[in-house]
């Protein structure tokens, strides 16, 4: 028991007391594009994305697309492309995850009085991975540890879905999980929401082109929050739902 407990306090305070000013050391976040000139004809950094998330003349990154994995920066001659470690990366518009030198900063999440009136005490979650590698289901995992604590926000993940009041969406949706899907949702009571998270989850990542995916659910069902990354980090999901339902910390 002593030894436990001195364990304990070598540890010190694991969870993160305001999660809106965290500072992950190592993380690499939101794209970084500098105003230094492209070299004539290059597209390095266009052949080194295997998701097809950049487009030249302008640069810039589509971070509904992007996985962060960083191999365009090394790619490029010039040095216009590097990474920080801002993980306020969620969005309520899907264009609004397209960064470039002329708009460096994704624009800030839309609060909802609606929702803030419904939810901002408390928010029940289902969550349904239609297709996912397991990546975004762990960091959603992660979102009720120790570390995080989302659930002192009165924001709590639920086994059923005639409990929630939000759908959170991974993977790429399969047609093999689009019924799953849309059952899940149809038996959520309205009003109800949709946040997708995860690249897959939001364009497909890099599975948009295939023929095994069914993504007519996102056409008819537009997510009220959209939180990029390859999987993303749980201080951009909190954050995102935190600014969505007007909390604060």
């Amino acid at each position: 028991m002593f030894k436990s407990l001195v364990v304990r306090a070598s540890q010190g305070t694991q969870f993160i007391r305001d999660p809106r000013r965290a500072d992950p050391a190592g993380f690499r976040g939101r794209p970084v594009i500098a105003d230094t000139a492209c070299e004539t004809g290059c597209t390095s950094c266009v052949a080194a994305c295997p998701v097809n998330a950049i487009e030249l003349d302008p640069v810039r990154i589509d971070l509904g697309r992007c996985t962060l994995c960083g191999d365009c920066a090394p790619a490029c001659p010039t040095g216009k492309l590097s990474y920080d470690n801002d993980f306020r990366l969620a969005a309520t518009r899907r264009e609004a995850l397209v960064v470039s030198a002329a708009r460096p900063t994704i624009d800030p999440v839309e609060v909802s009085a609606e929702l803030h009136r419904r939810f901002g005490r408390s928010l029940k979650l289902r969550s349904v991975s239609a297709g996912g590698c397991n990546g975004c289901e762990l960091e959603v995992n992660a979102l009720s540890n120790v570390n995080f604590d989302i659930g002192r926000y009165g924001i709590d993940f639920v086994a059923s879905p005639r409990h929630a009041d939000g759908l959170v969406l991974t993977g790429p949706v399969t047609r093999n999980m689009a019924e799953a899907l849309q059952l899940t949702w149809d038996a959520m009571p309205e009003p109800k929401l949709v946040i997708a998270v995860g690249a897959c989850a939001i364009s497909g990542g890099p599975f948009a082109d295939s023929q095994a995916l069914d993504r007519t659910f996102l056409d008819r069902f537009a997510p009220s929050l959209y939180v990029p990354g390859c999987p993303p980090h749980p201080l951009t999901f909190v954050s995102g739902i935190l600014d969505l339902l007007g909390i604060a910390s």
